[in-house]
């Protein structure tokens, strides 16, 4: 495929821009190469600069649930939009996303709206500390909840000492406060609550990590979760921006039949506007302002075309149940497809899947934690990526995150998609 257009437009950015994107993983550092610009999307399909044509399995990193340009979805902006983009002020929007999804999700009495996931989550974790009195939070290896400062922090040389600024601007001071467990190991976690006793004012993860590739919790890791912040009093704050409405209308808490304290959600109920969400329970949620002390603020939360569009979507959603079905059904075909491709060719490879997202994995399995994904080989996964590229399938340009399937896509795609995947698998390995 041609992209002369796209690699004038990344060195045209590289000048203005810090490398050429505005959020790192677009720069194709992982995998190789020059970005591609997109011009337009529609359906299951992405179309850049040149003028080429990919089938999507981004979603926009989620979102994308029913495709690109949902008509519906974009006929609510439209009409919006000739009322004003913004106003400062309340609005009936912002009143009917809520009431959707407090009755709708199990656990949130009320929610919160504001402009990102990234907020989401430092609101989150802003309110379960003003509601506890504690300081410490514990976050876990692999899992990413935005670029607050709290979530930027490694591990320290031992299990229980204290983690370490993973990026320059975050202070020894914050990165004290934030302790890295292991995911999938309760372990890992009870050691650090016994090591900070009368503490922890949270524990956060993704219920499904998202952003070490597709990692389902083994069998009653969440449930443990439960039982221990529920005993020593901390605030259980599930991730869902990635998750919410996506696995389940009600998101990973209703697969799993766990429910957290607080929920944080983003991307899905913008249908991609920029958009976040946290949510909970009651008492918790009445510490924010102006009812609580703690304070949280937005000119532009509850935009909106944000509210018109992601409304449109959850209401289709939700009275459509069908969908799930549907991407199911698509998502098993797909990740079937691919692992009889790997087998055939004998390449080692694990396989995770939940919903419509998966995770492939070159390397022995099981993968239930970051260091697990992160002995995938990375370099037989860029090959892979660009492969797919050059014949019309845009996957994840990251080893390090899932497929997020949307339910335009058709059974021509698919199959499209497995003979580009088994051509690109033959001719990696001749």
């Amino acid at each position: 495929m041609e992209n002369t257009n796209s690699k004038a437009l990344f060195e045209r950015a590289q000048k203005v821009i810090p490398g050429g994107v505005n959020s790192p993983v677009r720069a194709f550092n992982s995998v190789g190469g020059s970005p591609v610009f997109i011009k337009r999307a529609e359906g299951a399909y992405l179309f850049d600069e040149d003028g080429n044509k990919y089938i999507d399995f981004i979603g926009s990193w989620g979102p994308m649930l029913l495709g690109h340009a949902d008509p519906d979805i974009v006929d609510a902006v439209r009409e919006t939009a000739l009322g004003s983009t913004s106003f400062g002020a309340p609005t009936q929007l912002e009143v009917e996303m809520a009431e959707l999804i407090t009755s709708s999700v199990q656990g949130i009495d009320k929610i919160r709206m504001v402009n990102s996931g990234t907020e989401a989550t430092m609101s989150a974790i802003r309110v379960a500390r003003g509601f506890t009195g504690k300081n410490k939070v514990i976050k876990f290896k692999g899992c990413y909840h935005g670029h607050g400062d709290s979530f930027l922090i490694e591990a320290g040389s031992g299990a229980l000492t204290m983690g370490q600024p993973s990026s320059p601007g975050v202070t020894e001071g914050t990165a004290k406060d934030t302790l890295n467990a292991d995911y999938n190991d309760i372990n890992s976690v009870k050691e650090l609550v016994e090591a900070n006793s009368d503490d922890i004012a949270a524990i956060i993860l993704e219920p499904i990590a998202g952003n070490m590739g597709c990692i389902p919790p083994v069998n009653g890791f969440l449930q443990d979760l439960r039982t221990l912040c529920d005993k020593q009093n901390i605030v259980l704050i599930f991730d869902e921006v990635m998750t919410g409405f996506r696995v389940d209308f009600e998101g990973a808490q209703k697969v799993y039949g766990v429910t957290a304290d607080l929920v944080t959600y983003g991307k899905i109920i913008g249908a991609g506007l920029p958009v976040g969400a946290y949510g909970g329970k009651k008492e918790i949620m009445e510490y924010v302002a102006p009812t609580g002390p703690v304070y949280q603020a937005g000119t532009l939360s509850g935009n909106p075309l944000a509210m018109a569009a992601g409304l449109t979507m959850l209401k289709k959603l939700k009275n459509n149940p069908g969908v799930y079905e549907d991407l199911e059904r698509k998502s098993a075909r797909i990740a079937e497809g691919m692992t009889k491709t790997l087998e055939a060719h004998g390449i080692t490879f694990s396989a995770n899947r939940v919903g419509s997202m998966i995770g492939l994995f070159y390397c022995e399995g099981p993968v239930t934690s970051f260091a697990d994904a992160n002995r995938t080989d990375k370099e037989l996964f860029s090959k892979i990526f660009h492969g797919m590229l050059k014949r019309g399938v845009y996957l994840p340009p990251s080893p390090f995150e899932a497929f997020f399937l949307s339910n335009a896509l058709s059974d021509e795609d698919i199959e499209f998609t497995l003979n580009a995947f088994e051509e690109t698998i033959e001719e990696i390995v001749g």
